[in-house]
């Protein structure tokens, strides 16, 4: 479920990072169902922020449960990061999670210089540092990477784009698979949109490598609509329910 949260508050690798396609201010939120049942939100906002006497994006994600879905399984989640206006790479990540009890609220700070992460355990009073690869991610930075990743308007049928993303005191290297094109209905219109599969670990949460599936608008601003998921038990979906903010007009062939 961790996991699973946090793939769909980001969806939410190169040098050339650009601010084209969002700005500070640019607001996502989602609706997450569980089957036919409405099971929670999940939301993605640009803010402003200093860290090493710089000007950063700060991006807040938060994910939670409603309903009945709440009753049954407690879901409130907080994902932040902030990151490099220039070149996207992450200065400080949080990490601040309650799901059914288990609770967890971390910070990582990152240098990238060293190629290290400090992650303090808030809830522990503890610290560990971890040796990363150059240029490593954070779980939300990674999308907005992503979305600026200049091979991503040039890629064919079948190809990949690989970043390494630091979650879970770990690197993952995190692949992203595009599918193909479609114009996807959605409540703002039909909007022409790329398809990509975020490569999953299959077993617990997911049934296979490629469960996961994503519809990004095709434009400039690349913006997630739709999210797709086969669990290991049932299927979750994750619709954008609203927006503001936008870089760009978004893209729609057809009135709603």
């Amino acid at each position: 479920m961790r996991k699973l949260i946090a793939i769909l508050l980001l969806f939410t690798a190169c040098n050339a990072f650009s601010q084209s396609s969002f700005n500070t201010g640019e607001y996502f939120k989602f609706r997450i169902h569980y089957g036919i049942v409405n099971a929670g939100y999940a939301s993605l906002e640009v803010k402003d922020a200093v860290r090493n006497n710089k000007k950063v994006h700060h991006v807040v994600g938060k994910g939670y449960t409603t309903g009945m879905t709440k009753f049954f399984f407690k879901v409130d989640d907080t994902y932040e990061s902030y990151f490099d206006k220039v070149s996207g790479q992450p200065y400080q990540a949080v990490r601040k999670i309650d799901e059914g009890g288990y609770e967890r609220h971390q910070e990582a700070f990152f240098n990238q210089a060293n190629n290290t992460v400090t992650v303090k355990d808030r809830r522990n009073n503890k610290q560990k540092t971890y040796s990363v690869s150059e240029n490593v991610q954070d779980v939300v930075s990674t999308f907005y990477y992503l979305r600026n990743h200049p091979s991503v308007d040039k890629m064919k049928v079948g190809e990949s784009i690989t970043v390494d993303m630091f979650f879970d005191d770990e690197v993952i290297k995190f692949k992203l698979k595009f599918i193909g094109r479609e114009d996807l209905k959605t409540k703002f219109g039909t909007v022409p949109t790329m398809i990509f599969r975020p490569m999953v670990q299959s077993g617990r949460v997911f049934k296979e490598e490629e469960s996961l599936t994503v519809w990004i608008s095709d434009d400039d601003n690349k913006v997630p609509l739709r999210i797709k998921a086969s669990l290991a038990v049932g299927s979750l979906k994750a619709d954008l329910e609203q927006y503001k903010g936008l870089a760009h007009p978004l893209v729609v062939k057809k009135g709603k």
